[in-house]
């Protein structure tokens, strides 16, 4: 008689439960390959998306890898703002404050008016324009023969360029054109500046300047002089010529360029100017060696900027 009751239940062959098992794991791993996200930074998947910037697109890579003038200069004030959508954010600042020139002049309380710049990314700004600043004023050699135009240029541009006011300063020169003492002497509107020969010439007599060069600033953002810089330039010349401190040349800047009155035939040009294009000649030794003129000047100057 055939036995057709069903056998007791025993433990499975070892095989068999392997088997089972493998079978288990290999369809969890497909559930949960099948709900994780894409991964486009992932190299060995080959749907990678084609919007996904390589990094070498990316300003700060490119930066370390091309150098700085591979960017654009909505990239680097990115990278200086920092943080999420830097780019967005640095395109608005831009366009809002009107380019690298609107920014440079704003303040930090106009910076934290665009939207997306905070305490942090102002600060940052205004530090970074500072140190900008700082290190063009260090193209003034100190102690050395001033005897490159372009230094004094840079120095110029690094002190006054971007001022909203404009800013007269005397930089005094010993006889052999070595910086001796920098200031600030007068300080005015957006379009004039009031400055009297006496508070010219005070701190280069009291620091022994044998020279004088005279540096103001057109916030208007147009170098060239007007009559009234013409007409101030010739006044401090004749005191210059009286004290013994002859003006060697008066430079304008503006945010469109520098002007310089020697070079542009608006001032004499006295015995040592040419040391400073670069000439191996003796800087003048008296004051006999410039030209007076025939008239002196009294009373104060306003300068009314360009014309």
């Amino acid at each position: 008689m055939i036995d057709t009751s069903t056998p007791p239940a025993g433990p499975r062959p070892a095989s068999s439960a392997k088997a089972a098992s493998e079978r288990a794991s290999k369809d969890q791993e497909q559930t949960r390959a099948s709900r994780r996200p894409d991964r486009p930074d992932r190299p060995d998947r080959p749907d990678r998306p084609a919007s996904a910037p390589l990094p070498i697109e990316r300003p700060r890579e490119r930066l370390l890898v091309l150098g700085s003038a591979s960017l654009a200069d909505v990239e680097l004030l990115a990278l200086v703002l920092g943080g999420g959508h830097a780019l967005e954010r640095a395109t608005l600042l831009l366009r809002t404050l009107g380019g690298l020139q609107g920014v440079a002049r704003a303040l930090p309380q106009e910076l934290l008016r665009v939207p997306g710049i905070g305490e942090a990314s102002a600060s940052s700004i205004a530090a970074a324009l500072e140190l900008a600043r700082r290190l063009g004023r260090l193209h003034l050699p100190c102690r050395q023969p001033l005897r490159d135009a372009h230094a004094l240029r840079r120095f110029a541009r690094a002190a006054l360029r971007g001022a909203d006011q404009e800013v007269f300063m005397v930089i005094g020169l010993d006889a052999r054109l070595r910086v001796q003492v920098v200031r600030e002497v007068g300080l005015g509107t957006v379009a004039a500046v009031t400055v009297h020969p006496r508070e010219v010439f005070r701190p280069l007599i009291r620091a022994g300047a044998h020279s004088t060069l005279l540096v103001h600033n057109h916030p208007s953002g147009e170098p060239k002089p007007s009559r009234a810089d013409i007409e101030l330039t010739e006044r401090l010349v004749d005191v210059g010529w009286l004290l013994g401190v002859p003006v060697l040349d008066h430079l304008i800047v503006s945010d469109g360029g520098e002007t310089s009155l020697v070079e542009s035939g608006m001032m004499p040009t006295p015995t040592g100017i040419s040391d400073l294009s670069g000439d191996e000649q003796a800087a003048p030794t008296t004051v006999d060696e410039v030209s007076p003129r025939a008239t002196s000047p009294s009373g104060e100057i306003h300068d009314r900027g360009p014309a």
